[in-house]
């Protein structure tokens, strides 16, 4: 794969735990009213996937994928949009689930177009946070783990398309 992992930053246990959390969190959070939970792929997919299936509601699932990474370990700020959701976002709750709120860039410019489809509510929940997304202007309100600033793979997210496979998080070399 190239690289090797440093540190196991979070266990496959914490993270099943936490994840638990949080479905109950978002359940509590909308009581009614639709809800479309939004993966931004590729890195949400597992998560996504998890969560949902902890979440005690009747939801609806899409996706997006922004593309901002490429082949680096640092967000490239520009930002592309490579697929965009069918479904009607007008009047609905929508929860955008990310896997990691770094920059900010990509979930800022996704939460401007998002807001602009007339959503109910446009909420950000994001597995890890590291707390560094100077450019981002809308907070994250659901929080798996807040995150060190190093470089994470696992439990879908990747290097290089490397390492989402692997069922914890850490950090690489």
């Amino acid at each position: 794969m190239g690289r090797a992992v440093k540190r196991i930053v979070f266990t496959e246990a914490q993270i099943a735990e936490r994840v638990r959390e949080l479905g109950a969190e978002i359940t509590a959070a909308y009581p009614e009213g639709e809800l479309l939970v939004l993966g931004l792929l590729k890195g949400s997919f597992i998560f996504l996937s998890d969560l949902v299936r902890h979440i005690r509601r009747s939801l609806q699932v899409d996706f997006l994928v922004a593309a901002s990474y490429g082949d680096g370990t640092v967000s490239s700020g520009t930002v592309r949009l490579l697929y965009d959701p069918e479904t009607k976002l007008e009047g609905k709750h929508i929860l955008l689930v990310e896997d990691i709120v770094d920059t900010g860039r990509t979930l800022g410019r996704l939460m401007d177009l998002l807001g602009q489809r007339g959503p109910k509510s446009l909420e950000i929940c994001a597995l890890l946070h590291k707390h560094i997304a100077e450019e981002l202007r809308h907070p994250t309100r659901f929080i798996g783990f807040d995150a060190p600033n190093e470089f994470l793979v696992g439990y879908g997210l990747d290097h290089a398309e490397n390492f989402r496979h692997i069922p914890y998080i850490a950090s690489l070399q």
